[in-house]
């Protein structure tokens, strides 16, 4: 292995880093505000609490979603 080959090995494990906390930062930002702006009449916690089974596939389903946004946003 040359320098060269470590140093291009290093760089895309440092990018491939960045994307990811940058894709974990929008993911988080994404639940927030789903969480807070559009399911204001929902407590998710609490119906889970219950054991809603409904309301725990729809927070799986808003999961999902989000990820797959973030994912294929930064994937440009």
């Amino acid at each position: 292995m040359t320098v060269d080959f470590l140093l291009a090995t290093f760089f895309n494990l440092g990018v491939n880093i960045v994307q990811t906390l940058i894709a974990l930062i929008v993911a988080v930002l994404g639940l927030q505000f789903i969480d807070h702006k559009l399911l204001r009449h929902i407590d998710i916690e609490q119906e889970l609490a219950k054991g809603n089974i409904a309301v725990s596939i729809f927070a799986s389903t808003i999961l999902i979603f989000v990820a797959l946004v973030v994912v294929f946003g930064l994937r440009g």
